[in-house]
């Protein structure tokens, strides 16, 4: 348990990835450790291959969900473009956690862009600290499992097991027991397992 400690979180995608459950689980585990949980989200372009993000502020004294610039512990990111994109909001000596497997965003779709996301994870390298940067290739996780629909919780787990988020890896593996269905239960406690086990180094 945090006790005192505040812990400023920004979880970004694109729509479908399961960034919105990877945020209700993280928000779980802490309100069930007693702490005060703050969370604010933008998914309106969700259903469309639009950004998605969450904010969630873990700690004692929170007056409002919304981070600022420059004050994110942690940036837990499922397409690196939109990593990229939210690094505005991370503090000096913050951390990044984030899938390597670009996803084509609408507006690139649209415009006819050639958009890989290599251009991105060779971009974080330079700007963040090796250190500070966890690189994780999601997807081939994913084929190991034999679904794409727990890529969420892959990262989720390894975002947790750099020890950034103050929380620990039984208190989310018991959120994630609560709040997903029992049939899809034994692929997600693996596919949290199996991201503990990358510890955020995968592509490093």
């Amino acid at each position: 348990m945090m006790g005192a400690i505040q812990k400023n979180l920004v979880l970004c995608g694109v729509g479908g990835q399961g960034t919105v459950l990877a945020s209700k689980l993280l928000a779980a585990a802490a309100m069930e450790q007693g702490l005060t949980v703050m969370s604010a989200e933008t998914i309106g372009m969700a259903q469309r291959g639009g950004n998605v993000f969450s904010n969630i502020r873990i700690g004692q004294g929170l007056h409002a969900p919304m981070i600022r610039k420059g004050e994110a512990d942690l940036i837990l990111g499922f397409e690196p473009g939109e990593t990229v994109r939210m690094l505005p909001f991370l503090k000096p000596g913050g951390a990044v956690v984030t899938n390597l497997k670009a996803v084509m965003p609408t507006t690139a779709t649209l415009s006819g862009s050639n958009y890989s996301g290599d251009q991105m994870v060779e971009y974080l390298k330079q700007v963040i600290p090796q250190e500070r940067l966890f690189l994780v290739d999601g997807e081939s996780i994913c084929r190991e499992l034999g679904s794409t629909k727990c890529l969420n919780v892959v990262l989720l787990g390894a975002a947790v097991a750099t020890g950034e988020i103050g929380l620990s890896q039984d208190d989310v593996l018991a959120a994630i027991r609560k709040v997903v269905p029992a049939r899809f239960l034994e692929l997600n406690e693996k596919a949290f397992a199996a991201g503990t086990r990358v510890g955020g180094n995968e592509g490093k």
